[in-house]
């Protein structure tokens, strides 16, 4: 049967010389999976450049709940892209992004509300330069809240303690080892304030900026079964040495 619904690629997988399997989330079906033939002809409706990391789609696809693999039928962009493939930050931070996006989202059930806030995002990430350095930070700590892990920023107070674990600001020292100490939940306390529309105006050493993604990214981990490292980090990061 036929559906038409927007996609987010992923990733994509080189299946074997005919095909290619796509990696997305969609606003319909949650993830979802399609093998679609390769081609490079002119002609073709579905080519490589469409199945960019992070590109958002308008589908017309064959959908069966029961099927691993699906197929796309037509595809085209939902809005012209061109910052997010050729300017080297921005496609980096897509990289990254996407592949963290495709270690995490699992479900294979629509969820309006974490759709709207990927779509949303990424088209800011084509359109603004404002803060753009910061644009993974916030993407990632926003992000907790569709997954139901934000932390309970409302607990934080002076000398406090961040408890990663549980997700709460502490007063004493937790038992366990995953915690940041008083400085450094002084400045996540601070962090957790960040917003897209005020990303431009934090500043961040080097050290700091390194600091804080690993941070996120032990969270992640601590809260997300089977969360690997990312191949991409160490490129990502690179790129504000």
């Amino acid at each position: 049967m036929l559906y038409k619904t927007r996609g987010i690629v992923l990733h994509t997988l080189a299946y074997n010389d005919k095909y290619t399997i796509i990696y997305m989330y969609t606003e319909s079906f949650g993830r979802s999976t399609y093998l679609v033939t390769r081609s490079r002809g002119k002609k073709s409706m579905l080519t490589k450049a469409l199945f960019m990391p992070l590109a958002s789609l308008e589908m017309e696809v064959e959908h069966l709940n029961n099927r691993d693999l699906n197929r796309i039928r037509e595809a085209r962009l939902c809005y012209p892209i061109t910052e997010l493939f050729c300017n080297p930050i921005k496609n980096v931070l897509g990289l990254f992004l996407s592949e963290v996006l495709f270690r995490i989202i699992r479900e294979r059930e629509a969820d309006a509300r974490l759709f709207a806030y990927l779509y949303d995002s990424i088209r800011l990430l084509e359109l603004t330069n404002k803060g753009i350095a910061n644009f993974h930070i916030v993407f990632l700590l926003n992000l907790l809240h569709y997954l139901g892990i934000f932390p309970n920023e409302e607990s934080y107070a002076t000398d406090s303690y961040f408890d990663m674990m549980n997700g709460v600001f502490v007063c004493l020292r937790p038992s366990h080892d995953y915690y940041l100490d008083k400085e450094e939940s002084a400045f996540f306390g601070r962090l957790l304030k960040i917003r897209f529309e005020n990303m431009s105006l934090y500043s961040f050493s080097r050290k700091e900026r390194v600091n804080v993604i690993n941070h996120i990214l032990d969270y992640y981990r601590l809260h997300l079964p089977e969360f690997p490292e990312i191949k991409s980090l160490s490129v990502m990061q690179s790129l504000f040495d």
